[in-house]
């Protein structure tokens, strides 16, 4: 049990599907289906396998969609930050942020958002009856302590370090570093993407007068070999003007486009600030207060929710209630890993909140909220764009954390498409669990629904659960192999669940994590 040396291991209860519940996409009220877990506690790396495989968490419900039985499909989709280059509708974003801040000046007509998954909560809505009473039944303090006389002969339990806040200013660039923002030193330089309603299919569009200026360049370099540079010096233009020009023509880094320098007399000032969603933390139990009624705002206006839906119980069990042990571990973020809220402060009050993992390879973009008031800032796109440039901050020191994950991809459903916009980005094959490009997945979900993105026919799920035996099972204040806690049991019921469990979290997740068996 040497892997549970640096902290808890991760405590779950599996509950199989039994039935087709409402789907929260396409509104089929038995068309949905999904296998689910209440996570007890659960450690940033099992998280990440799992969400590897397919996984994602609402609170401490962590669920996986039957994808071949489901009414839509959902596929996990990752975007790669450190090749991404905004498209002319994201920089049309940040210009736009950047106006309102520097002059004050909202822009006319209605603009469309595009928030992160703006319908978790009806994802799982056919479960709702099961978490409110799991959340009742599940005593998680009774849990460790069991846990913890269980493995008292490992010498575990060492205290955590408290994540610090990460405070990040728009005021200067010259702050940026010290306030935890994405620094310039990772710029990425590409041909612009398409705006907003390109086909997806087809590579990206290159502007007219790009295809002249390279056109020129070729020119240039045939008439004089010795290079670009002494083909410009023919022209007639000084070498002190060359560098300059280069530089203007290369497209802006997603960082230069964000915190673009403003005026000392701005009309308004934002802060973006990371807080650990902990009760324990002072900074989100003193904006615990606004937070909540700024997600009740968001929900009665954007989703039409009754006001009597959104208590502080609901806001509390799904957006600040989560199974990840934060943990700080040297060679990782300075922030630690675990669950945050992602404040957008201003001019002294939030205005968005982006819910988010920190994991080992990534962010995870959980949830987000904002006031409805400044739905003019399209405050979805750029929140997302600000937490790509900030997965591309922590790879500076944490260089395996490269992604950002931006949870399901739904092809049958249009108003989820939109994520496909963030490229480059990857799908997840729901049977082989490798990641595949997202533009040679497209043709075929044209075609169908569901479908398998690998297209090796022998190849196979390489962490198949192989050894069922040696899955972890936490039974009777004692932790055993299942192999030794199936010999005590006489129901055949229950060995189908525990096999099919460990079939979906996969060898590895089955080897470390507790299932819990009452």
């Amino acid at each position: 049990m040497a892997f549970w040396a640096g902290g808890s291991p991760s405590i779950v209860d599996y509950f199989p599907s039994e039935d087709f519940y409402r789907c929260g996409y396409c509104k089929n009220e038995s068309g949905s289906r999904s296998n689910g877990m209440w996570a007890h506690s659960m450690t940033v790396q099992d998280y990440q396998d799992l969400i590897d495989r397919g996984w994602r968490r609402s609170g401490k419900y962590v669920y996986k969609p039957v994808m071949n039985q489901t009414c839509c499909p959902q596929y996990t989709i990752r975007c790669r930050p450190l090749q991404f280059q905004p498209s002319k509708s994201h920089k049309k974003v940040l210009k736009k942020m950047l106006k309102f801040l520097a002059k004050g000046e909202v822009p006319k007509g209605s603009c469309e958002d595009e928030p992160m998954d703006s319908t978790m909560d009806d994802a799982v809505a056919g479960d709702f009856a099961l978490i409110n009473k799991l959340d009742i039944q599940c005593d998680l303090k009774t849990l460790s302590d069991d846990v913890k006389e269980s493995l008292e002969s490992e010498g575990k339990n060492s205290k955590k370090e408290e994540p610090q806040e990460l405070l990040q200013s728009q005021d200067f660039i010259g702050e940026k570093l010290g306030s935890g923002e994405p620094s310039h030193s990772v710029k990425v330089h590409t041909v612009p993407k398409p705006g907003k309603g390109a086909d997806l299919s087809k590579p990206p569009c290159r502007k007219a007068k790009e295809i002249r200026k390279e056109r020129k360049r070729l020119k240039l370099m045939q008439q004089n070999p010795a290079g670009e540079l002494e083909g410009f010096q023919a022209q007639g233009h000084p070498p002190s003007l060359f560098a300059p020009k280069a530089k203007s023509n290369q497209p802006k880094s997603l960082e230069d486009l964000i915190f673009e320098s403003l005026p000392e007399n701005a009309s308004h000032k934002l802060e973006v600030r990371l807080v650990p969603v902990s009760f324990e933390d002072p900074e989100f139990k003193s904006s615990f207060s606004q937070s909540f009624s700024l997600y009740v705002k968001y929900q009665v206006a954007i989703h039409q929710d009754p006001p009597d839906e959104c208590g502080k119980t609901e806001f509390t069990r799904f957006l600040c209630s989560s199974p990840l042990e934060a943990e700080t571990p040297p060679n990782g973020p300075d922030c630690g890993y675990g669950s945050f809220h992602q404040q957008y402060w201003l001019d002294g009050k939030i205005i968005a909140v982006g819910v988010i993992d920190i994991l080992p390879n990534c962010v995870s973009s959980v949830y987000l909220y904002y006031d409805p008031d400044y739905s003019f800032l399209s405050l979805g796109v750029y929140s997302a764009l600000r937490e790509i440039a900030f997965t591309r901050q922590l790879h500076e020191k944490t260089s395996q954390l490269s992604y950002y994950y931006m949870g399901f991809y739904i092809h049958s459903c249009p108003k989820m498409k939109y994520k496909g916009q963030y490229r480059p980005s990857d799908l997840l094959c729901p049977e082989t669990y490798v990641w595949v490009p997202i533009e040679q997945c497209l043709p075929s979900l044209e075609n169908s629904k569901y479908c398998r993105f690998n297209q090796d026919p022998e190849a196979v799920d390489e962490d198949r659960s192989t050894e069922p035996d040696r899955l972890q099972v936490f039974h009777k204040r004692a932790i055993m192999p299942y192999g030794v806690y199936k010999k005590q049991q006489k129901d055949p019921s229950e060995e189908a669940a525990v096999l099919q469990y460990a079939s979906l979290v996969g060898q590895k997740c089955s080897e470390r994590m507790l299932l819990f068996r009452n």
